[in-house]
């Protein structure tokens, strides 16, 4: 079953998207796709990219359109055409027609990062098949024609051959870029980063776990909600999550910025507020709640992004004390792992 921008837009509680009410005169989001003549793909895919705005009641009810929205979109010039060109995907054998090379060219040109994807499906396969905007790919031969034809530079030739995939990495990226634009609330801020790690990560990151609780229960949601088979829950969830060290470490230290920022403006909700004492500081307030999960995965994934990060141009400015101690943590962490193993080691 396909995976559509179901999976991969997230309007649902992103309450920056619009704070009208939505009585009266705002429909269902079924509904407003159905008046902007598009399919259910299409319409989550132009909410996800903000060509379509909707709004969310503050209770947590389901995602709306306003009905001047969905009248200001049927009144642009060329619709419905134009409307459904921004939204149009293609595949690696209709991108590559488009661009004038072959599938194998395009291919590689998407696995060394020159061409992101913007949503997927899952085939009968199981396998993940990417889909890109077309606009994008006309962009791109705009900008870059030299990489359509003849040799590819020596950098991406060898990254390629060193098996190089940048596609979920990119989409991911690019995913998260537009969710943060859609809120400014600091937890759901920090949601949308924690979604980027696997739990064991997450708990390193976050070790009280109704703060995790808290972000799970304000992450985005889909717009019409989850996809439908099993197979493209695995898919998402597995392409959601970084999957290179580097990458890992970079969203450790974002996500600490916004978690701090976010205990600052409003604490996590807990459910003993209100009804009785806290429980001590240091204890597990929840009898079945195991303690949070620990272990080497964090620094021993991390050891080796952790000595150039703060290298990168801009990044130094931008980390904060925490950020740097997380850095300085995976250091150290992946320094006495070093000394261990080598201690160790049997004589040769």
């Amino acid at each position: 079953m396909a995976v559509t921008e179901a999976a991969c837009s997230e309007g649902g509680r992103a309450d920056t998207v619009g704070t009208t009410g939505v009585t009266g005169t705002a429909v269902a989001a079924g509904r407003a796709a159905q008046e902007l003549g598009m399919k259910r793909g299409q319409f989550e895919l132009a909410v996800h990219l903000g060509i379509v705005r909707i709004t969310a009641e503050r209770t947590g009810g389901r995602p709306r359109a306003s009905r001047e929205e969905i009248d200001r979109r049927r009144s642009e010039d060329g619709f419905p055409h134009a409307l459904h060109e921004r939204v149009r995907t293609v595949g690696t054998a209709e991108g590559a027609r488009l661009l004038g090379i072959s599938p194998v060219r395009f291919t590689r040109l998407a696995r060394a990062g020159c061409l992101t994807p913007v949503t997927f499906y899952v085939n009968r396969y199981r396998a993940v098949v990417w889909l890109y905007l077309a606009q994008e790919l006309f962009g791109f031969a705009a900008r870059a024609p030299r990489l359509l034809t003849g040799n590819s530079p020596v950098r991406m030739r060898a990254g390629l051959t060193e098996g190089i995939d940048r596609r979920a990495r990119n989409w991911r990226a690019q995913r998260i870029e537009r969710l943060l634009d859609r809120t400014a609330d600091p937890w759901r801020r920090a949601a949308v980063l924690a979604g980027a790690l696997d739990p064991v990560q997450l708990a390193e990151v976050a070790a009280d776990p109704y703060e995790r609780a808290h972000l799970a229960k304000v992450g985005p949601e889909p717009v019409f909600g989850p996809p439908g088979s099993v197979a493209a829950q695995e898919a998402m969830t597995q392409l959601m999550q970084a999957d290179d060290a580097d990458e890992i470490l970079w969203r450790r230290t974002n996500l600490i910025a916004e978690l701090d920022q976010a205990r600052a403006s409003e604490k996590a909700s807990r459910p003993w507020a209100g009804h009785g004492p806290q429980p001590a500081p240091g204890r597990d307030p929840h009898p079945c709640a195991g303690p949070a999960p620990t272990g080497a995965a964090g620094p021993e994934a991390l050891a080796g992004a952790a000595p150039g990060l703060l290298a990168r141009p801009g990044l130094r400015k931008r980390a904060t004390a925490r950020q740097a101690a997380e850095v300085d943590r995976v250091r150290r962490g992946a320094a006495a792992r070093r000394s261990a193993e080598g201690s160790s080691a049997p004589p040769s």
